[in-house]
């Protein structure tokens, strides 16, 4: 138990320092350009932001795809598949992405269409995403080059890319904004410099670590190209990833709306308290990366035993994660809040809906940490199920209880949404168990 415990904390831990690294590429462009002087600036690039936010949210299954299907070739030692693997996640994230700067305009003009930022900061947006655009190829191809590290084992390399693409994006701004006065054009050239040396650093990773797995692939009949049925696969598993990805997008981004429409203090009080989310989430990824990339492993080199023992470390795991962050969010959440603003009415305007903050490690370990397993084996069906039944459960919480409870029944939309994702999850896989655990 103690060696399972260890493997999953040595894959698991590098992966949440990727994740905590993350937000801090868009939160050091907004600290840099606060120090300009004009907050329309801050207000642009925290709209740009999010805009390549949602976006790339969407292109998320370019990662769990390749993590999951990586994992397993790489369980079945079939090192030519790990290849046409990585070749084919390359290729499609390069050429999205070369889509998305090719069609940049209607993109950002329907990414602004759907924010609804005020007049007077339009064209500051526009600016700054017109510039950030051109590192989609760059994201989109990160994307599947982090999945295939995952897949094979490896969180280290995906974290030191994150950790020295924020070092870059700090200097090259700080240089462009201060040293050559470019304003908001200096931070979206420093996001585009770090987002691009983070793709050319995951490529130098490969060429000096895995370059020898390339006689794999000439030695095996059809190239990297391999036959209809792989790419067939290889779309398919992705496109549900994709769909499950729009339910959960279309979750997050109606949480926000329903939310702006009860006045901007509930909303700001919302925000704060879904940090206690973003934060469990970061966590708890790291340890679904884990079960994703040993899971999978397990499953494509047919090792029932050891796969039943993986899951099983991941649900104590789970129980002790969930006790640990209710206890943390119940004892530290309120002085927590105050960290976060100084406005007191924000924090009082908080101060009922925080049982609900509360209560998220309960209602969404399960969710996480059965996502990664789920990925690892390529159960994308029931990733998806589970998606469609959460997210329908989360409109109708919602729509059923809005005029008697008002922001309360947000919430419990919400920790109905997370609750039922796992639920779902475990009902899948005990299922699936009971009937043998048919490991192909």
């Amino acid at each position: 138990m103690n060696g399972r415990f260890q493997q999953i904390f040595r894959l698991a831990l590098p992966s949440i320092m990727s994740n905590i690294t993350v937000p801090l590429l868009g939160l050091c462009d907004v600290m840099i350009v606060g120090h300009i002087g004009d907050a329309h600036y801050i207000a642009a690039i925290s709209v740009g932001t999010m805009i390549f936010n949602v976006i790339y949210w969407v292109f998320g299954f370019l990662r769990m795809g390749t993590g999951g299907m990586t994992s397993q070739a790489l369980g079945r030692r079939d090192l030519a598949e790990d290849m046409r693997l990585l070749l084919r996640a390359l290729s499609i994230g390069f050429g999205i992405g070369l889509l998305f700067v090719i069609l940049q305009r209607p993109i950002i003009g329907i990414g602004l269409w759907a924010m609804k930022p005020s007049a007077d900061i339009i064209e500051l947006c526009k600016r700054y995403c017109l510039i950030v655009i051109w590192g989609a190829p760059a994201v989109l191809s990160l994307y599947g080059f982090t999945g295939w590290y995952v897949g094979m084992q490896n969180t280290r390399f995906p974290m030191l890319v994150s950790i020295l693409q924020n070092v870059i994006n700090v200097i090259v701004s700080l240089s462009l904004v201060f040293g050559a006065h470019l304003d908001i054009e200096g931070v979206a050239f420093g996001t585009l410099t770090a987002q691009w040396c983070g793709f050319i650093i995951a490529c130098s990773f490969w060429l000096f670590n895995y370059r020898r797995l390339w006689k794999h692939l000439k030695d095996t009949a059809g190239g990297w190209k391999g036959d209809w049925y792989a790419w067939g696969k290889f779309f398919s598993v992705n496109r549900d990833i994709f769909i499950r990805t729009l339910f959960l997008v279309g979750v997050s981004l109606s949480f926000t709306a329903i939310g702006s429409r009860m006045g901007a203090v509930i909303l700001a009080a919302n925000t704060l308290l879904m940090e206690f989310y973003t934060i469990f989430s970061y966590f708890t990824d790291g340890f679904a990366y884990a079960g994703e990339a040993l899971g999978g492993k397990y499953y494509g080199a047919r090792n029932r035993v050891s796969f039943e023992g993986l899951v099983r470390s991941f649900l104590r795991l789970g129980a002790i994660i969930m006790i640990l962050f209710t206890i943390l969010y119940a004892l530290a959440g309120k002085p927590f809040l105050s960290l976060l603003t100084s406005d007191g009415d924000v924090i009082s305007a908080a101060g009922p809906y925080f049982i609900w903050a509360v209560a998220i490690p309960f209602c969404g370990v399960a969710a996480f940490l059965l996502d990664g397993i789920f990925v690892g084996i390529m159960n994308t069906k029931g990733l998806l199920s589970s998606s469609i039944t959460a997210a329908l459960c989360f409109f109708v919480v919602y729509f059923l209880f809005r005029k008697t409870l008002g922001n309360h029944a947000l919430w419990l939309a919400f920790d109905a949404f997370l609750f039922v994702r796992g639920a779902v999850e475990a009902f899948i896989y005990f299922r699936w168990k009971s009937k043998g655990l048919s490991f192909r």
